[in-house]
């Protein structure tokens, strides 16, 4: 019998993803761009007195074991810009012998600049395993308002999120001097066993969908108010320290607290930007 030639030999490895995408924004609009597939950018025309817009999105219609991507975001000094996902991104399930998948988030603002980070949900399949970390540096008079959500199962189709892993990791840094450093580190086996139960004290209890909004800026402090009336108890709280506005959703719907962060997103916007209380077409359509 004749050897089969190596190249007409099935593969014993899954074929993985490592993307990136790279924009700077500065005085006179998109200053740079770099795509890496499966990670591209899309610059759809902004809305008369919004700030210019690029929209992330990966091609691949979703990540699993051992995919990596990452998303940097640069506004120079005094420069703006907005950056949202296209849709939502599903995280799928990860084979035991697959490295866990790995989403970076990397935003730079300089003095004087303003920058929008709009990530729309990360929808965690039963078994995906999820590391995902977003690192934010802000300078000087710099300002910064981003939010991002997980959704534990797609609840309309009848899904949970007991079994995998999810660690989601948020680093903020002004002057280069760490201001806020958090990580939510979630695990279950599926069978009861691990902080994804619902039953244990330190559980979820009811909670489907979670959601962390974040606004850096010198005027923080003034607008707290505001934010715990966007995110009221029992599913939601606000806190302000060290020119840091914190706000928390933990809700048993992820259709309502959508809404919430919608809703949320907004006000904060045109508070603190002076911006249409209005999202991106892409959170709507």
């Amino acid at each position: 019998m004749h050897a089969i030639p190596a190249r007409h030999q099935r593969l014993t490895g899954h074929q993985r993803l490592t993307g990136l995408s790279r924009v700077a924004f500065g005085g006179n609009g998109i200053s740079d761009i770099y795509q890496k597939a499966p990670c591209r950018l899309l610059f759809p025309d902004a809305a008369a007195g919004e700030f210019p817009l690029a929209v992330s999105l990966t091609t691949s219609g979703g990540l699993t074991g051992g995919d990596r991507v990452a998303v940097q975001v640069v506004v120079e000094p005094g420069a703006c810009g907005t950056v949202t996902t296209q849709a939502a991104e599903k995280l799928y399930r990860v084979l035991p012998e697959d490295p866990d998948i790995a989403v970076e988030t990397h935003l730079s603002v300089g003095a004087g600049g303003r920058c929008e980070w709009l990530g729309q949900e990360a929808i965690l399949f039963q078994g995906t395993r999820l590391r995902r970390r977003l690192q934010a540096d802000v300078d000087g008079d710099g300002a910064l308002l981003a939010v991002e959500t997980l959704v534990l199962g797609r609840g309309a189709m009848g899904e949970a999120f007991t079994q995998g892993l999810v660690h989601d990791a948020w680093r903020i840094r002004r002057d280069g001097r760490l201001i806020w450093a958090d990580a939510l580190h979630m695990h279950g086996d599926g069978a009861g066993q691990g902080t994804l139960s619902r039953e244990l004290p330190h559980g979820l209890g009811q909670a489907r969908a979670l959601a962390t909004m974040l606004y850096v800026g010198r005027d923080a402090a003034r607008h707290l108010d505001l934010a715990r009336s966007l995110a009221p108890a029992p599913h939601g709280g606000a806190t302000s320290f060290d020119g840091m506005l914190l706000l928390r959703w933990a809700a048993p719907d992820a259709q309502v607290l959508r809404t919430q962060v919608m809703a949320a997103a907004c006000a904060m916007r045109a508070a603190v930007f002076g911006l249409a209380p209005r999202l991106p077409a892409l959170w709507t359509c």
